[in-house]
């Protein structure tokens, strides 16, 4: 006589479903703006201090508050490093 197969159904593996509106993937615009952001700060601040007063570079009117203006930059880019997967 022969052998039959098992009465029992075949079990199929489970596919992975996509989730729609999710990607793996980062923004183009992400790291670009994210390194620009830090990149700008940094140079204002820079600029800021190696500049004499004499001179009004970044921006004569803003005195100290440059570098505020140089720290939002970085923060914002470093704001910006939360969304990088």
């Amino acid at each position: 006589m022969s052998e039959s197969k098992s009465s029992k159904p075949e079990k199929k593996k489970a596919e992975p479903v996509a989730v729609p509106g999710r990607t793996s993937l980062n923004p183009r615009w992400l790291v670009p703006t994210m390194l620009t952001l830090m990149i700008a700060g940094l140079a204002w601040i820079v600029t800021y201090y190696l500049t004499s007063q004499n001179l009004g570079l970044p921006i004569p009117a803003l005195g100290n508050w440059n570098l505020v203006v140089g720290f939002v930059l970085i923060i914002s880019g470093f704001a910006l490093t939360t969304r990088w997967k």
